[in-house]
């Protein structure tokens, strides 16, 4: 599973925040994602200060898809995931998300070594100030920075990162621009994923057509779940020129 993940074809992944996602929408959301194969479910969040594990287990129990941790903080590990997002946020220079909650978390995680996936996560500013923001007492960088960006992803794939993560924020207004993205795959060879600000079907095509192997949606799924069968059906038209 996670050999493609980290493959180069292009993937769909959805964020489940446990503090959202809940009751008959939660459902309808997975019954979406295993009938159109979303390629992975991703459970996690920023405020989220319970266990993760009962999510976890609901979606296995009611959805085929692969599900991957993406941890908001320490209290959010788990073993119970398929795969797991060791994200160092890059972008910021908040010493506790580069190292010092790795440096907590590494003991727990040592007999899951083979699940873990590092992760450089870039956040981008795309509009209003997002919940991540607020919550890593981090700037995201400006959007009008590109070569910021790429410096910033090529620095994570040097320090050894297996995935780079390009993110507007969690309800941002605008998504990563096309350009940033496109500069971004050019100086780098790890898979690229994007995410945040993702609302209807073109922005998926232009977000892939601009180089990302992994679009990741969040909140507007949890406005709209139609747009993840509209993401699936463009990952398949994508998937078939190739």
């Amino acid at each position: 599973m996670i050999q493609d993940m980290l493959s180069n074809k292009k993937k769909i992944g959805l964020l489940l925040d446990p503090d959202k996602a809940k009751g008959d929408s939660l459902l309808n959301i997975l019954k979406i994602a295993g009938e159109n194969k979303a390629d992975f479910i991703l459970a996690g969040g920023s405020l989220t200060f319970n266990s993760i594990d009962p999510l976890i287990e609901l979606i296995k129990a009611n959805c085929p898809v692969p599900v991957v941790l993406f941890p908001g903080n320490l209290l959010q590990l788990s073993h119970k995931a398929d795969a797991i997002l060791l994200l160092s946020l890059i972008s910021g220079r908040n010493p506790e998300l580069l190292i010092g909650n790795h440096v907590i978390a590494a003991p727990y995680l040592k007999d899951v070594r083979s699940k873990l996936i590092p992760v450089g996560y870039i956040l981008i500013s795309c509009g209003s100030k997002t919940s991540v923001e607020y919550i890593s007492q981090t700037e995201a960088i400006p959007s009008d920075k590109t070569e910021i960006v790429v410096a910033t992803a090529m620095a994570g794939e040097m320090l050894g990162l297996k995935m780079i993560y390009l993110e507007a924020g969690s309800g941002a207004s605008g998504t990563v621009p096309p350009e940033i993205i496109s500069s971004v795959r050019k100086n780098i060879s790890v898979p690229l994923a994007v995410g945040g600000g993702i609302r209807n079907r073109d922005q998926i095509r232009e977000i892939y057509t601009a180089g990302a192997d992994i679009i990741i949606l969040g909140n507007g799924c949890e406005k709209r779940p139609e747009l993840l069968i509209d993401a699936c059906e463009v990952r398949n038209e994508f998937q078939s020129e190739t």
